[in-house]
């Protein structure tokens, strides 16, 4: 019989896995220097958005759930402006989030209602692992609309699905 503990966190699995493969999708389609291309000087690349990606499901699930040191540079992943190609950035964030589901795997109920200090928020272990779900689909969105933006293609996310 499944706990409720164990029932959230195999939701909470279900959603972060949505996303890398619909990120690995927009790269397949783009050029490397697409991947880096700014709409504006407000705006951000791809590129920069998989590195924030990567540094805030780094600082909120695996660095503050384990109480381990945070290395983050928050403003050098909005800073880069190229360096990576494609395959290196879908593996950093392949990589990350392999790392981040088995810290969520093995969190225990105590490590869900306690609450940890990230950035400048006081949330519980509950409230990161929902922070990182909707975070990563958020960011997810953004990088599908500038993927269409410069293709001009359906990225056909559903194709495979009987909705």
């Amino acid at each position: 019989m499944s706990t409720l503990r164990d029932e959230f966190v195999a939701q909470i699995i279900l959603r972060i896995n949505e996303n890398p493969p619909r990120i690995a999708k927009c790269l397949d389609l783009l050029t490397e220097d697409q991947v880096w291309e700014r709409q504006n000087e407000k705006s951000n690349s791809i590129g920069n958005l998989i590195l924030h990606l990567c540094g805030n499901i780094r600082q909120y699930s695996i660095s503050t759930l384990t109480e381990t040191k945070d290395t983050r540079n928050r403003p050098q992943e909005f800073s880069t402006t190229k360096g990576l190609n494609k395959n290196e950035l879908i593996n950093s964030l392949t990589e990350t989030v392999a790392e981040a589901q088995q810290v969520i795997q093995n969190i225990s109920e105590n490590q869900l209602t306690k609450s940890y200090h990230v950035q400048c928020f006081n949330l519980s272990g509950i409230g990161i692992l929902i922070h990182v779900a909707e975070h990563f689909s958020y960011h997810t969105g953004q990088i599908a609309l500038l993927t269409k933006s410069l293709v001009n293609k359906d990225l056909k996310f559903y194709d495979d699905s009987t909705l």
